[in-house]
């Protein structure tokens, strides 16, 4: 449901083990558009198991968006000393451009206020996430060339 472009409420909570399978169908969607960006199938978001997803939720900060019980975005959050590395930020293609990530990242940001900086990475194709993170407050640090096709960007994000 949206006003305006806007999402309406959604709810964002934690999630559960057993929200791993909804997370990961979720996640293979909203990163289809990755794979054909950067012409790589193989991308871990895409290749990556429910086991794994399960093992993620009960180690690390993971939140997911449910409108009306169907999950519509996640988001991952692993604390490494003062720092939350930031993973997975994904939304149902049908719900991009809602305002859902933009919500998941805030949350996620008050989840962890112990974290003096949240780090995350994409790709240097992929514009949208640039501008949500740059928006958000997150700054480039520094670029990591992992083949000919990709580079990643890595950005920091201090409170």
């Amino acid at each position: 449901m949206t006003s305006g472009g806007r999402v309406l409420p959604v709810l964002i909570e934690r999630a559960v083990a057993a929200d791993a399978g909804e997370i990961l169908t979720v996640q293979r969607a909203a990163y289809v558009s990755e794979a054909q960006l950067y012409g790589d199938p193989y991308i871990p978001p895409l290749v990556e198991s429910l086991e794994q997803v399960r093992k993620v939720i009960e180690s690390a900060v993971v939140l997911k968006a449910l409108d009306a019980g169907r999950v519509v975005g996640s988001v991952r959050g692993q604390v490494a000393g003062t720092t939350c590395l930031v993973g997975r930020l994904v939304v149902a293609p049908d719900r991009q451009g809602q305002g859902l990530g933009t919500a998941l990242l805030t949350a996620l940001h008050e989840a962890v206020p112990e974290a003096e900086a949240f780090d995350l990475f994409t790709g240097h194709l992929s514009d949208a996430n640039l501008k949500l993170y740059r928006r958000l407050g997150y700054r480039e640090t520094h670029r990591e060339r992992m083949d000919d096709h990709l580079t990643l960007i890595h950005l920091r994000r201090q409170p």
